[in-house]
């Protein structure tokens, strides 16, 4: 069986790590490439820093900072935020990414997966999906979660499969920052339909929720953000307690 992966998430804002609740009240959580080479040094499967203003602002990652975070880690590193383009993705691996997530431009310009995975390869391209239950319904969000789509969760993430993507890295808003738990009931039906690897993002508050979403989420990684910023759950005590659970990981 593949060892389930633990991935902390660098939000980042004006160069620092930022965390709120449900995308808003953001709080400063330290310094990325601390942060960042803390959890390469205590064991993360990868890490994902995410520059969350990047579209809104209508501008590039900060590849500076990326480069500083890369030379101190020695993980796989996802970065997003404002990717849009061939040209985007190439700063990003030659500053030091191994993938790049994308999120609104890919839902602006769908094809732009088709793309990327055929000049990067698959294994380079995540697609990030913020998603939120909207009368009922599962709705995409786009521009770090302020602009609401149409666009059904399931039959987007479908699609980008079928475009190319290696992986989703799917974020509950309703869950996120809450610390209540993931969203295991739409990871599932998610997990379930596609055949690529499904990243749980939004809720992780406790190690039992890791449990959960590895089990009834079906997952096959887990983001997480301030409970590893703030040191409410140490990386190695969590997955030394997840073996004891039964769950595969790499310790």
């Amino acid at each position: 069986m593949l060892t389930k992966r633990i991935i902390p998430c660098l939000d980042v804002k004006d160069g620092k790590t930022v965390k709120g609740v449900n995308f808003e009240n953001l709080r400063d959580a330290g310094d990325p490439v601390e942060l960042g080479a803390l959890y390469s040094q205590q064991g993360a499967d990868e890490l994902v820093f995410l520059d969350i203003t990047a579209t809104l602002e209508k501008r590039g990652t900060l590849v500076q900072l990326v480069r500083k975070v890369a030379a101190n880690i020695n993980i796989p590193f996802t970065i997003g935020g404002g990717i849009s383009s061939i040209e985007d993705v190439s700063a990003c691996l030659n500053a030091g990414a191994d993938k790049v997530s994308i999120n609104s431009s890919a839902v602006k310009d769908p094809d732009l997966i088709d793309r990327l995975a055929r000049t990067f390869g698959s294994q380079c391209i995540v697609v990030a999906i913020d998603t939120r239950l909207t009368n009922g319904v599962n709705l995409v969000h786009t521009h770090g979660g302020t602009k609401p789509t149409a666009i059904e969760t399931v039959a987007w993430a479908k699609e980008v499969q079928e475009r190319g993507a290696g992986e989703i890295l799917l974020t509950s808003m309703d869950h996120d920052g809450t610390k209540a738990g993931f969203d295991c009931a739409l990871l599932s039906t998610i997990s379930h339909t596609l055949t690529i690897p499904i990243i749980a993002s939004g809720g992780a508050g406790k190690m039992e929720h890791f449990v959960d979403v590895f089990t009834h989420g079906a997952a096959d990684a887990a983001l997480a953000a301030s409970i590893f910023h703030f040191k409410e759950i140490e990386i190695p005590v969590l997955k030394h307690w997840l073996k004891d659970q039964g769950i595969p990981v790499r310790v």
